[in-house]
């Protein structure tokens, strides 16, 4: 399990990217974890450090399905978007190699963790609990929320998801630091990946 160091401050500059890791921009790099880990916006900074795209699965489905995902879930209900998930993620991992940062549930999905295996690293970005209660109260934009607190939801969803996110290839254990400091340790643990020999 990757943990956060001493190496974590140094920030990598994206047009140094290609010639400083040209290794880590070969394959998808797939971002898992709860709500309110950061997937996102540390998948856009990974990105840029790795000058590789960036997709969001959960924007992904909003625009393939024309609603928000507050709407999906009011309208046909999680299944449908469940469905919608899996559908959208197995198109993105048919694009070239990117950066794609998942919705929560997404990896559960067996079907969808299969794929992801297969065609891409994934990465596990794991906060404790109190730390994404806090963050995930600001917004109002989750409908697995509305009206529940907080802190019970992640702590069943930690109980059900915790076995499927351990199957990542990468565990990234994060805080209540700056996202650049996630971003420098999925580096640095792609590095060490990159140099093991292949099966």
């Amino acid at each position: 399990m990757a943990k956060l160091g001493a190496h974590a401050g140094r920030r990598v500059k994206p047009q140094l990217a290609m010639t400083a890791f040209p290794v880590l921009n070969r394959k998808t790099i797939a971002l898992v974890g709860l709500m309110g880990v950061g997937k996102s916006s540390v998948g856009r900074r990974l990105a840029s450090a790795l000058a590789m795209p960036f997709r969001d699965a959960d924007a992904e489905v909003e625009a393939a399905a024309g609603r928000s995902i507050p709407e999906i879930f009011d309208q046909f209900g999680e299944a449908a978007f469940r469905d919608g998930e899996r559908r959208v993620i197995a198109r993105l991992l048919e694009e070239p190699p990117h950066v794609l940062a998942t919705g929560g549930g997404a990896f559960v999905n067996p079907d969808t963790r299969a794929l992801i295996k297969h065609k891409a690293i994934s990465v596990w970005l794991k906060a404790d609990l109190e730390v994404l209660a806090k963050r995930v109260s600001r917004k109002d934009n989750r409908p697995l929320l509305t009206g529940r607190d907080p802190m019970e939801v992640l702590t069943k969803m930690a109980e059900e998801r915790y076995g499927a996110y351990g199957e990542a290839d990468i565990v990234i254990e994060t805080g209540e630091t700056a996202h650049n400091v996630a971003v420098d340790a999925i580096i640095k643990a792609l590095s060490a990946r990159a140099k093991e020999p292949a099966p």
